[in-house]
Order: C-alpha cells, then sequence, then structure tokens
C-alpha cells in the first residue's frame, strides 16, 4: 500500500465530516476546563476506516477537535499557542521534536535577537509573550541553562489548561477542501499514536511550512529578481537559493591541556579561510559557520548536516593545532549541535507579501499592523563558508522599525490557514530582517490571537482583516496583552482608567503621573514622555486615579518599566551575556499594593505584591465601587525611583 492509498483510507480522500474511525480513541482533553463539552458527530463509519486502521495495526488512533490547530513548536509557534489559549482558543500544539523551541532550544543554542538588534537600535525590545519569558528565564535561569530555557516554555505551555502539547509527533497529511483545511493527520511513533485533528483554523509555525505544502498552499523559494517588487538589494534574476543554515557549539577552560583530534573527514582549514571570519573567543561558536543555501535546505539536510560538522571540526581543530591560538590550549569542546540551524526554506505566500520597500517605510502604514519588526537587512551569500573570499554577510541598517500586517500572516489560497516566523509572506530579502527569532514571536502571538478571535467569531482570516472594526478590536486587544504595534496606541474604550485624573506622590518634571493614561507603554533613550516617574522614598510613591463619579472596578493592569533600553536574552556568548542584567531588571518595581476607599468611606486593599519582575500585572478581585484607586510602590529591584508606564482599570 503506497501513501496516498494510506492516506485516502485514512478519511482524507474527500470525506468532508470527521468521524471516529473504527477502534480510535475519542480523547476529550483537548476541550477547554472553561468550556461545556461540544456535541460531536455521530460515530459513523467512514469507507475504508477499517483498512486504513488495518494497515497500521500497531498503531492506535485518536481523534481530536480543536479550535486552533498549530504545527510548529519553535518560539512562533508556542506564542501562537499560548496566546490563542488565553484568549480562550482550544489548541493543539505539535512539534515534531521532544523539546519547544525550535533554533532557540538547548539542541541549536542560538540566541534569541529582535527588533533593538544587538541593542544597535535601543529601547524596540519586543513585549508581550516573548518579554514575559525573557524576564522569567533572567530571574531563574541566572547561569545560562539551555536545558532550564527548554523546561521555562514547556511549562509556559502546560500551564495553559486549552493546549493539549503532542512531543515527538509528525504532521504528515492534511485534508482540503473547497481551499479550506478540514482536518490533519499526525503521528508518533514513540508512542504509537495516529492522530486525527479537526480544527476551523490551522496555524503553520514549522518554519519550512510543512502543514501549507500538504494543504496545497501557494508558497516561493528562493531569491526574488529585482524587478518583480523593485526592491534595490534583490538579484538581477530570480535563482532558487537561500540562505544557509550553521552548527554551533560550546567549549569552556577546563584548567589543564585538552587535546583535540580531529576525525579523517573534518575539513582542513586555512588561516586565508577565515581573513573575514575572525575567531577571538571559542566559549560560543561561530554563526558564520553557515552551508547549503545553494541546495534545497529541506530535502538536502542530511548533506547540510555533515557538511556544517566537519567545517566545525575543520575550525576548532585549526584554533586548537594550528598554533596561531596557543590560548586555547586548556579549552575543551563540551557540545556540539546535530541539528543545523535553519533560516530560510518555503515562505507561504498571503494577501500581502512584506518587501524591502515596506520595512524600509516607503509604503505608507498599514492599516492591519499587528506586529514589530526591525533586525537590519542582513543577507548572507547562499554557500556560506565556502565563499570564503568574501565577507559572511551584508547587513543594512533600516530607518526605524516596521510593522508587520496580518494579511502577511494567513494564506492567500487556503482560507483557513495562517502562519507565523520565518515561513511568513515575504521576499527574499524581506525575510533577511524578519527570519529573526524574537520578530517570529511576535508575528506567533499576533497570528495566535488573532486565530482565536477568528475562532470566537466564526471568521475567516481574510474577514477579520478586512473589517476594520474587527482589526481595530484585534489590535486592541494585542496592545493590551503588550504587544508592540508601531504608531498604535490604547484606545480601548472599556479602559476606565482613560477617562481618570492622575496624581501622584511626586513625579520628575519629564515623567508626568498623566503618561501612564497617554497610551503609551516605550520611551526611546533619553525619553521620559510615556511613564510616570517618583524617587521612592519611605513610606513610598504613590499614583492615585481619580474619577468624578465612583467607577465598578474587578481588574486593574499595571505596565512597569524592565529596561527596554539593554538587550535581554539567553546566550552561551560570555560577551554578549556581559550586556545582559540575568536576575530581576534594576528599574522594575518590587514591591507594590493597590488600595481604594468604598462608598462608605473604608478603605479596601485591592492588592499588596512582594518581589515582582515582571513587566505586565493583572490582578482581579471582587467587584468594587470606588471613586480613586491608589498604587503604592514601596520597592524596586535596584533602582531608587519608581517608574510605571500604563495603569488601566476594568469594571
Amino acid at each position: 500500500m503506497n501513501r496516498r492509498q494510506f492516506i485516502s483510507l485514512g478519511g482524507l480522500g474527500g470525506y468532508s465530516l470527521m468521524v471516529r474511525a473504527e477502534g480510535a480513541i475519542s480523547d476529550p482533553a483537548v476541550r477547554g476546563q472553561d468550556r461545556p463539552p461540544e456535541p460531536r458527530p455521530p460515530s459513523v463509519t467512514p469507507a475504508g476506516s477499517a483498512a486504513a486502521v488495518a494497515a497500521e495495526p500497531h498503531m492506535a488512533w485518536v481523534d481530536l477537535d480543536c479550535d486552533v490547530f498549530v504545527a510548529g513548536g519553535g518560539m512562533a509557534g508556542v506564542c501562537a499557542a499560548v496566546a490563542a489559549a488565553r484568549h480562550g482558543a482550544r489548541v493543539v500544539l505539535v512539534q515534531d521534536r521532544s523539546r519547544l523551541g525550535g533554533n532557540a532550544s538547548s539542541e541549536v543554542k542560538m540566541h534569541i535577537v529582535g527588533a533593538d538588534g544587538h541593542n544597535a537600535r535601543p529601547g524596540w525590545r519586543e513585549g508581550g509573550l516573548i518579554e514575559e519569558f525573557r524576564l522569567d528565564d533572567a530571574v531563574h535561569n541566572p547561569h545560562r541553562s539551555w536545558e532550564l530555557w527548554d523546561l521555562l516554555l514547556y511549562d509556559k505551555v502546560k500551564r495553559e489548561p486549552n493546549i493539549r502539547l503532542l512531543l515527538d509527533n509528525t504532521l504528515f497529511a492534511a485534508a482540503t477542501a473547497a481551499g479550506r483545511l478540514e482536518h490533519v493527520l499526525v503521528r508518533c511513533d514513540k508512542t504509537e499514536h495516529l492522530y486525527r485533528v479537526r480544527a476551523p483554523l490551522f496555524l503553520d509555525c514549522t518554519g519550512d511550512s510543512r502543514l501549507a505544502l500538504e494543504a496545497g498552499a501557494e508558497f516561493r523559494q528562493g531569491r526574488e529578481a529585482r524587478l518583480e517588487f523593485n526592491e534595490t538589494l534583490a538579484l538581477e534574476q530570480a535563482d532558487r537559493q537561500t540562505l544557509g543554515s550553521s552548527i554551533l557549539f560550546t567549549a569552556r577552560d577546563y584548567g589543564r591541556p585538552i587535546p583535540f583530534h580531529s576525525p579523517p573527514w573534518a575539513r582542513k582549514i586555512t588561516k586565508d579561510q577565515l581573513r573575514f571570519r575572525p575567531v577571538s573567543s571559542w566559549e560560543y561558536g561561530y554563526w558564520w559557520i553557515e552551508w547549503g543555501g545553494q541546495l534545497d535546505t529541506i530535502r538536502d539536510n542530511e548533506q547540510i548536516r555533515f557538511a556544517l560538522l566537519s567545517i566545525v571540526l575543520g575550525v576548532w581543530d585549526y584554533i586548537k593545532n594550528s598554533g596561531d591560538h596557543p590560548s586555547s590550549a586548556n579549552w575543551g569542546m563540551d557540545w556540539l549541535g546535530m541539528i543545523p540551524g535553519k533560516r530560510e526554506s518555503r515562505r507561504i505566500l498571503g494577501d500581502h507579501i512584506l518587501t524591502q520597500t515596506d520595512l524600509a517605510g516607503q509604503n505608507g502604514d498599514a492599516a492591519d499592523a499587528v506586529a514589530i519588526g526591525g533586525w537590519p537587512l542582513d543577507d548572507h551569500p547562499p554557500s556560506g563558508f565556502d565563499v570564503s573570499e568574501q565577507p559572511p554577510f551584508r547587513s543594512i541598517k533600516l530607518p526605524d522599525v516596521y510593522n508587520i500586517p496580518l494579511r502577511s500572516l494567513y494564506s492567500r489560497n487556503i482560507n483557513n490557514l495562517m502562519m507565523a516566523g520565518r515561513n511568513l509572506s515575504a521576499t527574499h530579502v524581506a525575510l533577511s530582517s524578519a527570519r529573526v527569532m524574537a520578530t517570529c514571536s511576535v508575528m506567533g502571538q499576533a497570528a495566535g490571537t488573532a486565530a482565536a478571535l477568528c475562532a470566537r467569531k466564526n471568521l475567516l482570516p481574510r474577514q477579520l482583516a478586512q473589517n476594520p472594526a474587527l482589526l481595530e478590536e484585534l489590535q486592541q486587544t494585542l496592545l493590551r496583552d503588550d504587544q508592540t504595534i508601531k504608531n498604535r496606541k490604547n484606545n480601548d474604550p472599556l479602559d476606565l482608567a482613560r477617562r481618570a485624573t492622575v496624581t501622584a506622590s511626586a513625579e520628575f518634571e519629564s515623567g508626568k503621573a498623566e503618561n501612564v493614561i497617554n497610551g503609551f507603554v516605550r520611551d526611546l533613550p533619553g525619553q521620559w514622555t510615556n511613564r510616570w516617574a517618583a524617587p521612592v522614598e519611605p513610606p513610598g510613591a504613590w499614583l492615585e486615579l481619580a474619577w468624578a463619579t465612583p467607577q465598578r472596578l474587578r481588574h486593574i493592569q499595571l505596565t512597569f518599566d524592565t529596561g527596554f533600553q539593554r538587550e535581554l536574552t539567553l546566550s552561551a556568548s560570555d560577551s554578549v551575556s556581559a550586556k545582559i542584567i540575568r536576575r530581576p531588571q534594576p528599574e522594575t518595581v518590587r514591591d507594590y499594593e493597590i488600595t481604594c476607599q468604598d462608598t462608605t468611606g473604608a478603605a479596601v486593599r485591592l492588592v499588596r505584591v512582594e518581589g515582582n519582575y515582571q513587566r505586565l500585572r493583572r490582578h482581579d478581585f471582587p467587584p468594587v465601587e470606588t471613586a480613586a484607586v491608589r498604587i503604592q510602590v514601596t520597592a524596586t529591584n535596584g533602582s531608587d525611583t519608581a517608574r510605571i508606564y500604563e495603569v488601566r482599570c476594568y469594571g
């Protein structure tokens, strides 16, 4: 029986109603705990399903229903799944590895960078979920363990009751009808399960666009011709080549001589080959050990792995044994990646293809903006290390951060397929900036939030993008979740704080109390126009919001300063890590309480917090009628100044 026959017998041959195959397991665990079970279709056996089960007699079939299916557990997929789940969607997240994080995991160890460009554009560090994760990691993983970062991501996903996580599972087929995905097939040979998953919305966060490939979505590979999108950095003629892949390593000083003998298949590296690739430290390998963009980075991955390993070991042999680096004598390699960190493969085509001119701000501001990018246009020669006579990259700083539109995050021909990460709808030139993982993370948060909204309102992504009122709802939801969208601010009509008068115990001339309701939640270096700041002196600094008439409150949201002017990432590089504070950020408010007076004049403590280190804090409490609330800051994590960017109040 060939693959096509097996898929047909599995119910993918035009059968549109999801039903349980004979012997299948109906798994209710995927359903959110806060929702009653939805009615399932009757237990009807589709034609041929008995034969399909017989074709895999040792596999258990499982049917899953969800609101949002996410393929791929890298940073884009994790953020998409968590965002969708926190907005009430029932999510199935499938990852083909035993851990989450993709290129950011301990299997590859690439540190996450984004719009601030290794602090070349200070102040533009991403907010939202990726900031939450980074802050947790800085506090709980000060010793820079990559395995603890893996665990953090696993914990974030497992804490969400609306997410069903399937690790070590591979998506291998999809069923479509009339331009719409109906269900997918996923298999786990480790546990001998075959899953059939049905959902109204699907997200491809695989990087390689595997779900899009199976669904028949339009995509492209390679580099566009210059005239196709009027991109000055594009080639004269299009080709199929891409950015290459890299394998990293780590090493440490053992305090005694550590010999190294390279295998016979390692490359012999010469000093001349390294003239554009400087070797100045060796605790963390080199991104410029890159290769394979001249091949197919998907189908030729095994050949690419071998070539990269041969180069890595050749470079390490040169460091250890050439005599040019005698200070490496006590250093030994203690980890070597076995999975190529991929930069580019397939890109799914959406209603909008992001281009160089979009990133340069030449086409105006997209009305459907949902996330930001800002990493430079950073192209590499496809053959990477083999082109030793050329620099390993060409980096061009953009004039400003840019917005990514929703139209670049859904397929133009598969109506309920969305995407996030390096498979977004973009040209090769635009991808050279948008591919970095913090940008992939905020795309994931945007796509997951949009998918949850579509599922709740029974919409397709294109319908959302074309409806100004719903698009505004999406953008305001993202802003409330601390997602940055350039030139957008809090206009939430439900936020009662926007109608309050704000006073404080004290304020700096450039850090006025009223800034906390101006709608913006970041300042660039040297600016103090969007946050309140006051000295923390006993008994502390306070900020008060008052209304002309009592308001009914049950929820308050605070956004604190977490030092966006600095880089914050997990890196094995000592030089990168030297600039990073791996503990609570000193500017952040640590201890505070929120109080009010009820209608009888009695003082009511609503919230008391000690030990905070997060930027975004949300507090629910029993409803209270009050004309004023006060936030009393008693301590920070090191600064002598209390700083708050935003206060939101909801009834």
